[in-house]
C-alpha cells in the first residue's frame, strides 16, 4: 500500500495537522521555495506516493502550487478557504473536515461541513 504524503509549506502548517489527523502520514516541508536541489531532495522520492498538496491560500502557497502541479501531475490538491489564508490560521475542525472528505483518519467527527 502507497504511503500517503502531504507537502506543506512549514512546521506550523505541519504541526496544525497533526492536531486532527489520526494516522501516520508522511510530511514534506518546502518552506516555501522548490529549489533544483529540493526538488531532487524532497519531490523526487515521494513522486508514486500517495502525494496530497496542501499550501496556504496565498500568493506565495499559490505560486508553490503551480510549481507542484507541474512536478507532481497526479497529486490531489487540498484547499483551505482563502478567507482563513493560511493552514495555521484555519480551524481545527474545518481542517478536519478537508482531510476527512479526502479519506484521512482524523481525531475526532469532523463536522458536515459546505466547503
Amino acid at each position: 500500500m502507497e504511503k500517503k504524503v502531504l507537502i506543506v509549506e512549514g512546521k506550523t502548517d505541519r504541526d496544525r495537522l497533526l492536531e486532527v489527523l489520526d494516522e501516520p502520514v508522511t510530511f514534506v516541508l518546502t518552506y516555501g521555495t522548490l529549489s533544483q536541489e529540493k526538488i531532487e531532495e524532497l519531490i523526487l522520492p515521494v513522486e508514486q506516493e500517495e502525494v496530497y498538496i496542501f499550501v496556504d491560500a496565498d500568493e506565495a502557497g499559490m505560486k508553490l502550487r503551480k510549481e507542484l502541479k507541474q512536478l507532481l501531475p497526479n497529486a490531489k490538491h487540498l484547499y483551505t478557504r482563502k478567507g482563513y489564508r493560511e493552514i495555521a490560521e484555519t480551524p481545527l475542525d474545518y481542517l478536519a473536515w478537508i482531510l476527512k472528505e479526502n479519506h484521512f483518519l482524523v481525531k475526532y467527527d469532523a463536522p458536515l461541513l459546505e466547503g
